[in-house]
């Protein structure tokens, strides 16, 4: 039941509430060879930015101390040696990590370049963001 929750909790966060309290969105293409894009909009290639800033700075507050609170669970599960709740906390962390790099990624344009190296991918440059995709949806 928890996951379920938390499940519902990452949809609605990336899908609905980053997009209409502060005018983000972020999600996963795949292109005509198969290959998976990343796609991080800002509020400026958005038109449904809405939101105030009251919104905007409870949105980022619960995006920033949900995560925070997940990984004291982490330690306190780790340390006490329950690993039945292991798991539910490191899905939670995943999950919550997860729309705090997308949002972040949309907030600070979401533009790379290409991996080079082996390296660089497992550094998590491998998220793309190709401005033409945008435009074609537009």
């Amino acid at each position: 039941m928890i996951i379920t929750l938390l499940s519902c909790d990452f949809w609605s966060v990336k899908n609905v509430t980053g997009r209409l309290l502060v005018g983000l969105r972020w999600w996963n293409q795949i292109d005509e060879d198969g290959r998976s894009l990343w796609v991080f909009e800002d509020s400026k290639t958005s038109p449904q930015a809405g939101g105030t800033e009251v919104e905007s700075r409870i949105f980022w507050s619960g995006l920033i101390i949900c995560p925070l609170i997940w990984t004291g669970f982490f330690f306190t599960t780790l340390f006490c040696l329950n690993t039945d709740w292991l798991v539910l906390v490191v899905a939670s962390i995943s999950l919550q990590g997860a729309n705090l790099y997308g949002y972040l990624r949309c907030k600070n344009g979401g533009q790379e370049a290409p991996p080079t190296s082996p390296s660089s991918f497992l550094q998590g440059q491998h998220f793309l963001q190709r401005p033409d995709i945008i435009s074609r949806m537009l």
